[in-house]
């Protein structure tokens, strides 16, 4: 038996044209790829896969306990698989099957979850309440199913950076004296074809020898760091999961050349980090040694399947192991057999003028050329990435950063989408889904894709509802967006497919074969769980914007069972709005919606009986909560629009306003719906606000409270009421020092919220001078904002125990600011002359 282990780089293209060169020298009978044990039954659908795909595995009793092996177009385990394809060359996986891996990462969550229970026991915490796991539920360790070399990480919390098998690349640049790991590696590997080719397609010749120095490379890392460098306390159960791996494949190198149909010749593609494990190893360590290994650990039962994978998710940002961080450049390096430095500065170029950025030709000519000295000047054999970027942002980029953060977006990292054939087996909710989107012509893309629904039009009202449903099976595969105009019959999204999104299709597939049937379970079993009123109308509205009627059934027979026993008004008036916005727009999306008028009457009734004693005794807490819950029942109660209803609404709201000692921020919020509906004339709100903030014994944090509920978010009322400002302007200049800084807070919160127009609206009329409030009340002040009779000087002034006097040079001071802020004319020359 003959074996020779090829030690790649992942998704690295230097590394996937050496193993098609090694593979064509060396004939196997046999390839043996790194990757899942599971996934030889998939390797049958190799043939309608257009990369970049990621094989996955999945739990049967939990699909969001995955792992995903992408496949570039470029990676060397690609090739190998297509190597076999063509040649009639069996392939095999050979790595740890990611059920056991899966096992073990349960084990480890629950004796982690077990001694934060111990722990909490003993410091006298609450009972289990332990820490969460490093992995969540659902999320396996990228690097270790990509089969990680190794190329770049730290290690662990507490553990030293400088680990060789968090970074034996690292290790190798420094040894090699380079600074970049990523440059030694392009330099030594990636850029080799293009080094050493000349016109034309280079020949094979190397491939092997590439593999003998990256081996023998390797075994001196690994021999040189010894086992017990390699192993720290917080990495134990890592190194027994990469213990693991080796052993398996080992076993089964062992396995392949032995029996009646055993292979004479072997290649086998792996991680150059396990290469030293695979090959001395394999004539050193026993079969028994190796299963020994494997025992104690029960495999948890897996399915396999293909996604569509994207160049974006190979990214080593993405959060994927084994990524590059680069996909789009390396795909560059792949297709471009030559002239690959010209060809990509032509490419931006193209990209640049699509933007309607000037990119001439002369441009791209000086680009190639810097980049091409660059490269001479550090002394590397042909231009990289790092000397693409800078000759790009020089010399079509004008030095502006921006237009080469696009350049990366779309082409150094790329937004290419894969593709699965219909033959590759998945779960029925996927295959529905797929006909849907068919039907529908919504066709999956990683870009982002924004379109405006009709809702008068059935297909359009189809998408929105297939877009609805699918984020009720948390797959968010449509984003709502804002829409133009006061119409309620359009709808606009943004569409844009993430990988992930396949085997959440396959999660949510336990609750049903079919979209709607899924998202009618969900709806229901959310019912069942919910644990208030507002939660369950929440859910009526998403099965009525989802066109489920089945579970609009189930939610409302819920909804009116909750309503019955609940008397949170709060609650009552939370759950309202929704039941309104079904009411009023249901018909657009022909939707029967006549039991939930008869239920929003219901609440009406009920909310406007129970709003003024659910008003009494608020601390600030509830009362913000209590106010935000008036807003949302006024605006349900407008939109409804029932005459008798609004006016039983109204009386409700003025007993709440009217409440003695009430909260002085729901009453100021009462007093405000009344006014813009009319309800009480300017003179009434005139003499409320006059009372709310002058009135005997009203403290002025009570006093801000009121005006906070009373201006709400904007600051119309101020802006068009020259009165009311000279009120607000009247009482603030009657504070004192200490009164003024309880205020202020507050001030700037609801002041921070007014548009542009009204602030500017209101420094004009104040600008202008402010009315004198009649009666009496706090004092008024002087059209240029100076004191008046109850300001400083006058009565309640220092005479009268009020605050100091103002000092003239440090007001003389501030004036100019004020009248720039203010536009007061002749204010400076007034401060100048006093």
């Amino acid at each position: 038996m003959s074996v020779t282990v090829l030690g790649i780089r992942h998704h690295g293209p230097g590394s996937a044209r050496a193993v098609e060169a090694a593979l064509a020298e060396l004939d196997p009978d046999l390839v043996l790829v790194e990757g899942p044990a599971e996934g030889d039954a998939a390797l049958a659908h190799t043939g309608s896969l257009t990369p970049p795909v990621a094989l996955t595995v999945y739990a049967r009793d939990e699909p969001r306990d995955a792992a995903f092996w992408p496949f570039a177009e470029f990676s060397p385990e690609w090739r190998a698989l297509l190597h076999g394809a063509a040649t009639g060359v069996p392939v095999r996986f050979i790595d740890l099957p990611f059920g056991l891996s899966l096992a073990l990462r349960r084990q480890e969550r629950a004796e982690a979850a077990a001694r934060a229970v111990d722990a909490d026991a003993d410091a006298g915490g609450p009972d289990g309440a332990g820490s969460r796991s490093a992995d969540p539920p659902g999320a396996s360790s990228p690097g270790d199913a990509a089969g990680g070399d190794g190329a770049g990480g730290a290690g662990g919390e507490g553990e030293p950076a400088h680990l060789v098998e968090d970074d034996p690349l690292g290790w190798l640049a420094r040894a090699a004296g380079h600074d970049d790991p990523e440059r030694f590696w392009e330099d030594l590997v990636e850029h080799r074809r293009l080094a050493r080719a000349g016109p034309g397609e280079p020949g094979r010749d190397g491939a092997l020898e590439l593999f003998a120095a990256v081996a023998n490379a390797m075994t001196e890392l690994r021999d040189e760091a010894g086992p017990g460098d390699r192993v720290s306390p917080t990495r134990v159960e890592h190194r027994r999961r990469e213990e693991m791996r080796e052993a398996h494949m080992r076993l089964e190198i062992r396995r392949a050349g032995s029996g009646a149909d055993a292979a004479a010749r072997i290649a086998v593609v792996c991680g150059a980090w396990h290469v030293p494990a695979l090959t001395g190893a394999v004539g050193r360590t026993s079969a028994t040694a190796d299963q020994r290994t494997l025992r104690g650990v029960r495999a948890v039962r897996t399915d396999t399947t293909w996604v569509p994978w994207t160049h974006a998710r190979l990214a080593a940002e993405s959060g994927y192991g084994a990524g590059v961080a680069s996909p789009g450049w390396y795909h560059h390096l792949w297709t471009s057999r030559d002239q690959v430095t010209t060809r990509w500065v032509t490419r931006v170029a193209g990209l640049l003028r699509a933007a309607d950025l000037p990119a001439s030709s002369a441009s791209v000519i000086e680009t190639v050329r810097l980049a091409e000295a660059l490269a001479a000047v550090r002394e590397r054999a042909v231009p990289g990435l790092t000397e693409l970027n800078d000759a790009v942002l020089a010399g079509l980029c004008g030095g502006d950063p921006v237009p080469l953060a696009v350049v990366r977006e779309q082409l150094v990292v790329g937004r290419v989408l894969g593709a699965v054939g219909e033959d590759v087996p998945t779960v029925p909710l996927a295959a529905d889904l797929a006909r849907l989107q068919r039907r529908l012509r919504l066709r999956p893309g990683a870009d982002d894709q924004k379109i405006r629904l009709d809702l008068r039009k059935d297909v359009d009202r189809e998408r929105g509802q297939l877009l609805r449903r699918l984020r009720l099976l948390d797959v968010p595969w449509g984003t709502p967006a804002a829409t133009s105009g006061t119409g309620t019959f359009a709808e606009a999204w943004t569409l844009r497919w993430e990988p992930e999104f396949s085997v959440a299709v396959v999660a949510a597939a336990r609750y049903g074969s079919t979209v709607a049937d899924a998202a009618t379970a969900v709806i229901t079993e959310r019912t069942e769980a919910a644990a208030d009123l507002p939660a369950v109308t929440a859910l009526l509205e998403a099965a009525v914007l989802a066109g489920l009627p089945a579970a609009m059934a189930v939610v409302a027979a819920g909804l009116e069972r909750r309503a019955a026993g609940t008397g949170d008004v709060a609650h009552l008036m939370a759950a309202l709005a929704p039941l309104a916005r079904i009411h009023r727009y249901g018909d657009v999306r022909a939707t029967d919606t006549t039991g939930v008028a008869a239920l929003a009457e219901s609440l009406m009734v009920r909310i406007c009986a129970g709003l003024p004693p659910a008003c009494v005794s608020l601390d600030d807490d509830a009362a913000d909560a209590m106010a935000a819950a008036i807003d949302s029942a006024d605006g349900a109660f407008r939109l409804i629009a029932d005459p008798e209803h609004v006016e039983r609404w109204h009386v409700a709201v003025r007993a709440a306003a009217d409440i003695h000692g009430g909260n002085s921020l729901v009453n100021g919020r009462c007093t405000r719906i009344l006014s813009d509906a009319g309800d009480i004339d300017q003179a009434e709100v005139a003499l409320r606000l006059d009372r709310a903030l002058s009135a005997a014994g009203v403290a002025p944090a009570d006093a801000a409270r009121w005006l906070e509920g009373f201006l709400g978010s904007t600051g119309s009322v101020l802006a068009r009421d020259p009165r009311m400002l000279g009120l607000v302007d009247a009482w603030l200049a009657s504070l004192t020092a200490d009164a003024f800084t309880v205020v202020l807070a507050p001030l700037r919160r609801v002041f921070a919220a007014f548009t542009a127009p009204e602030r500017r609206m209101i420094a004009e009329r104040a600008g202008s001078g402010l009315p004198r409030p009649a009666g009496g009340g706090t004092g008024p002040t002087t059209p240029t904002g100076g004191p008046a009779a109850g300001g400083p000087g006058g009565p309640g002034g220092p005479a009268a125990g009020g605050p100091a006097a103002w000092d003239a040079d440090r007001v003389a001071l501030v004036l100019p600011v004020v009248a720039s802020l203010l536009t007061i004319p002749g204010l400076e020359r007034t401060a100048t002359h006093e």
